[in-house]
């Protein structure tokens, strides 16, 4: 028999509910007070910052839930780690080229996002990745650097090739990567007219499959890339214009979050073997692109699944050094800068969604009479009697009862042979019954497959205030699940099972899946609420596409945003603060004009004045309160 009882709560314990010294990547902990910490390395010392401050800092700004908090300090230390990375796998293999790591702007397109990249970056002469004209025009806007790399990826036209020909005549190492022989043929013509020596790069198609969610999109059905058949006919175009000396990288993009690191050491290899094959046909190449694919770990499980990875950032880079040399010291080329793309892994860190719970939906019994009803009938009087009989030894029969005796009682409700107050008293006694069952499943040796997914069925429902498709747009789309969980009171025991439904009127607004490193939660432990008291939860690793993919699914718009940094002596800036939209701002997004709105409005409440319905004192306060609601913030204001 498994024993019930429960030791005292520790900080201990609630780390290990939440997997935060997992997922957290020494970036997040919980203090003895039982406030989740963010711990920043600044000028050489490490500081633990509360997020409980940070959001009373951001109630004195008037900054409301939901909030979106950046802290600048995660993203520096994301681009010093890959970058060290690299530099201390090339020492150590003796590799004879460098590293330079390219930021993917569509990973996320925030100015303050890819103004903060390229400022620290600058020290590593990390770049930018642009797939349109418009991120090439914040690339050669953003960037200072003349070592930095900006690489043009997706369909070019001549506009786009034109600003990538003058950015070099800006002496920035802009490289284009062709997808398709026709643009090869415009990048040529565009840099005779214009007088600039390009630098090209080609896209390859492999045939390396490689594991998790993006898998359909690598090998030979890969949407983008040149085939062998089309990289000839590139090559060929090149020669035939005396330009083959413009071809100077080489890249490939096996998919997004790879957990599988044998996946990445396939890929390099296979892509070696076309750089080797490029050098022999007269390219001078000396650039190497493996896009990007370093995984997340999200779940904290450092294993194979989905949403994490099965290798550390130093294996990462290692392995891609050593595979390059393997394949190239014999043939006796010369080793290639190392180029990556990594997105994910560079801001996920960054961001956290913070938001409040304002109430709570459980299935907990109402109060059940001393005596029941005379004209009680039998379906009730055999609930109430299975509350008094259900222990260890009858568990799954008594369940099966509870649910005939209900189904029969609600039947007889649908017939009109009981009325409403006596269907409340049957489902309360049913409540009753499931939730003493649910308390008696953990001392079960083995839980009957009926009752596996009992929690699950009686988990409360915590409303947040926010939406799941404007700030967490992957978890409905795709799957994919973040660590969530509360920033206070952790070192008091969670003792409610819920999930988290969000504020749209939509059955998908909620998450009902939590990442944790032994395998996906349908349910996230937390604590009763108190009183008036706020109770705020967070969402972690956010950074990547969240933002940029939010949608304005019931016109919730885009969430307050604050950008913090952590100083050496412990203490925080607010360095950047953006209200979210206005309720004025969404409907202009989706073609209202908010003047016109309110002079419709205006009409129909002067003519409730002139048929009598209200007053002209009245409709001026109505006016007045329409008017401060479209400049008002689109979700729930206390």
């Amino acid at each position: 028999m498994k024993h019930s009882e429960n030791p005292p709560w520790t900080i201990e314990d609630a780390a290990e509910c939440y997997a935060v010294r997992e997922w957290g990547a020494g970036l997040f902990d919980i203090a003895t007070n039982g406030e989740l910490q963010t711990i920043a390395g600044t000028n050489g010392k490490t500081q633990k910052v509360s997020l409980l401050d940070i959001v009373e800092g951001l109630r004195q700004r008037d900054l409301t839930m939901p909030v979106l908090l950046r802290i600048e300090n995660h993203l520096d230390t994301a681009i010093t780690q890959i970058n060290e990375a690299f530099a201390n796998a090339i020492e150590s293999a003796n590799y004879q080229g460098v590293y330079r790591g390219v930021f993917p702007i569509k990973v996320n397109q925030q100015s303050h996002i890819i103004d903060e990249i390229a400022r620290f970056g600058e020290r590593y002469h990390h770049g930018l990745e642009a797939g349109s004209k418009a991120e090439l025009l914040v690339a050669m806007a953003m960037l200072r650097d003349t070592e930095s790399l900006i690489i043009c990826n997706g369909y070019k036209d001549e506009e786009f090739i034109d600003l990538g020909l003058r950015a070099r005549q800006l002496g920035i190492p802009c490289f284009f990567v062709v997808e398709t022989p026709e643009e090869m043929s415009l990048i040529i013509e565009r840099s005779r007219i214009l007088g600039v020596e390009p630098m090209v790069g080609a896209r390859l198609k492999l045939g390396t499959k490689v594991d998790g969610h993006w898998s359909e999109d690598s090998g030979d059905r890969s949407l983008f890339g040149l085939n062998t058949q089309q990289l000839i006919e590139a090559v060929d175009l090149l020669k035939a214009a005396n330009m083959l000396h413009c071809l100077r990288l080489i890249h490939f993009h096996l998919g997004s979050q790879i957990p599988n690191i044998q996946n990445i050491r396939a890929g390099i290899r296979e892509a070696c073997r076309y750089y080797i094959d490029l050098v022999e046909e007269g390219a001078p190449l000396g650039y190497l692109d493996i896009g990007g694919g370093l995984a997340v770990d999200y779940d904290g499980s450092r294993g194979g699944s989905q949403q994490s990875r099965n290798y550390s950032l130093q294996e990462y880079a290692v392995d891609v050094v050593e595979a390059i040399q393997e394949s190239l010291d014999p043939e006796n080329i010369p080793h290639p800068t190392i180029v990556s793309e990594s997105g994910r892994a560079t801001v996920a860190y960054t961001s956290v969604l913070l938001f409040n719970i304002l109430t709570v939906t459980n299935f907990e019994p109402g109060p059940l009479p001393e005596v029941l009803p005379e004209d009680a009938p039998d379906e009730v009087r055999n609930l109430a009697a299975l509350l008094d009989s259900t222990n260890l030894k009858n568990v799954q029969e008594c369940y099966n009862d509870a649910v005939y005796y209900l189904e029969s009682l609600r039947m007889q409700f649908k017939r009109g042979e009981i009325k409403l107050r006596m269907r409340s008293i049957g489902e309360n006694y049913y409540l009753a019954v499931v939730q003493k069952i649910a308390k008696l499943i953990p001392q079960i040796d083995r839980v009957p497959i009926v009752l596996e997914n009992l929690t699950e069925q009686l988990a409360d429902i915590y409303y947040g205030n926010f939406s799941v498709f404007q700030s967490l747009p992957d978890f409905w789309a795709i799957g994919q699940t973040f660590p969530v969980m509360p920033i206070h009171r952790l070192n008091e025991r969670p003792v409610r099972e819920a999930i988290i439904a969000d504020l749209t009127c939509d059955c998908d607004g909620k998450i009902d899946r939590f990442a944790h490193p032994e395998g996906e939660r349908r349910t996230l432990p937390l604590h009763p609420l108190c009183g008036d008291n706020e109770y705020y939860l967070a969402v972690f690793l956010v950074g990547a596409y969240q933002e940029t993919l939010g949608d304005l699914h019931n016109l919730f718009g885009d969430t307050n945003v604050v950008s913090v940094r952590i100083n050496s002596d412990g203490s925080f800036d607010f360095v950047h603060e953006l209200h979210g939209d206005t309720i004025s701002d969404v409907l202009s997004y989706v073609e209202y004009d908010p003047g016109n709105l309110y002079r419709r409005f205006r009409n129909t409440a002067e003519k409730a004045v002139r048929d009598g319905r209200i007053t002209v004192a009245e409709r001026q306060k109505m006016l007045g309160a329409f008017s401060e609601s479209l400049r008002g913030y689109t979700y729930f204001e206390r």
